[in-house]
């Protein structure tokens, strides 16, 4: 599950997720009692990747919150493996999609490595947001990528400056795009129209009810406040849902930008006992 937001502005790249991984478990059963199975919530994961040798690049992921059928882990705990690969590789600064290609190709051996299904359905993939900036460039750049469907990197914003997001994201997608992701599906069936005519009707509302964002104009700050604002938000609504709450924990947000890199803004830190 998860929720990832991503922004391309002008001033640099926000990657911002939640810290939530949920992992499904078949519950114990007796003899003629049907299987059920229970979703339970860890919310300390850290969903932020980055690497020290790559300070202009990062990532963030969702979706399969684990890879490994027995013995499952997260993303992040992958991390050192990889970044020992690409400094036996003596790679230096990588442009952002070189970095988004190796990423791919490192997650897509583990996933086959550790027994992963082959085929993966839409929402079995471990997905990945890489943004950052390449070396000389004035803006940043964004890919999408999932394993072990869509390894190769797919740029975003090409160009232009606006967000992506990723996961859970149904709320936000209303209060950005102005309707639920599943409204055309429910206007075709209502409607009793093709295909065609759903895609066509789509692309006509799309962009005439959004929310009216100047994100070309947005200094770094405010595209920080919009993403923590999106995923508290979700959380927030999540409590009176009924469903899988797949959004929350800590919010991790950094930003990277041509002259500082990666800069934490706000990252949870291993504390002692809570509790008081």
């Amino acid at each position: 599950m998860s929720l990832a937001i991503v922004f391309k502005g002008t001033e640099g790249v926000v990657l911002a997720v939640d810290s939530r991984v949920t992992l499904t478990a078949t519950a114990q059963s007796l003899p003629g009692i049907p299987t059920t199975l229970v979703h339970s919530t860890f919310d300390n994961a850290t969903k932020l990747l980055r690497l020290d040798s790559q300070e202009y690049v990062g990532a963030v992921t969702y979706g399969i919150g684990a890879i490994g059928q027995k013995s499952p882990r997260t993303a992040h705990s992958f991390m050192p493996e990889f970044e020992e690969e690409l400094l036996k590789a003596k790679c230096e600064r990588l442009a952002v999609k070189d970095f988004a290609e190796r990423l791919g190709q490192f997650f897509l051996r583990k996933w086959a490595e550790e027994g992963m299904p082959a085929v993966a359905s839409a929402l079995q993939n471990m997905e990945f947001i890489v943004g950052g900036f390449d070396e000389g460039e004035p803006y940043g750049r964004v890919y999408g990528l999932q394993v072990p469907a869509a390894p190769t990197p797919q740029e975003w914003h090409v160009g232009e400056f606006g967000v992506v997001w990723g996961g859970q994201s149904e709320f936000v997608h209303r209060l950005i795009s102005g309707y639920d992701p599943s409204l055309f599906h429910v206007a075709q069936e209502f409607l009793k129209c093709s295909d065609q005519q759903r895609n066509e009707l789509h692309e006509y509302v799309n962009g005439k009810v959004q929310a009216s964002i100047p994100f070309p104009f947005l200094p770094l700050q405010d595209c920080v406040n919009l993403a923590i604002l999106l995923i508290r938000a979700t959380m927030t609504i999540q409590t009176f849902t009924v469903g899988v709450r797949g959004v929350g924990g800590p919010i991790d947000v950094v930003t990277i930008t041509r002259t500082d890199g990666f800069r934490r803004i706000q990252l949870k830190e291993i504390a002692g006992e809570t509790i008081k």
